[in-house]
């Protein structure tokens, strides 16, 4: 089992930015970024595997990117141009899976998660 410690969560305006950081105990294949709103439920944001290869939700995909410092197994989500629909908790998953299973649209997990990190974005 990995433990994953998430920052930089906030508050912040509408069409502001926020970049959100995990680090992993260990290294993980695939790491990604997912979100849960009240009343809503889990949604992937984005990943990226071992090979760099970055998947985005549609909602997403112009706004944020994903990267990741292998060297010191820390996963980033640079978020920008924030809107209210983007205010969720946001978790970060790491898992020994890759290829097609690294993708925020496979919505069954079998990785470790964070504890989360609040964004919230006030219009």
């Amino acid at each position: 089992q990995v433990q994953l410690l998430e920052s930089g969560g906030g508050s912040v305006q509408a069409g502001g930015s926020l970049r959100l950081a995990c680090t992993a105990s260990t290294y993980r294949r695939c790491m990604g970024w997912f979100r849960q709103a009240p009343g809503k439920e889990r949604e992937g944001v984005a990943t990226i595997d071992g090979d760099e290869q970055a998947r985005f939700a549609d909602s997403v995909k112009d706004r944020f990117a994903v990267s990741r410092d292998h060297a010191k197994n820390t996963l980033y989500l640079q978020m920008n141009s924030l809107t209210p629909e983007d205010t969720a908790m946001y978790y970060c998953e790491a898992d020994i899976w890759g290829g097609t299973y690294c993708s925020p649209a496979r919505a069954t997990r079998f990785g470790d998660w964070g504890q989360g990190t609040q964004v919230t974005v006030s219009s």
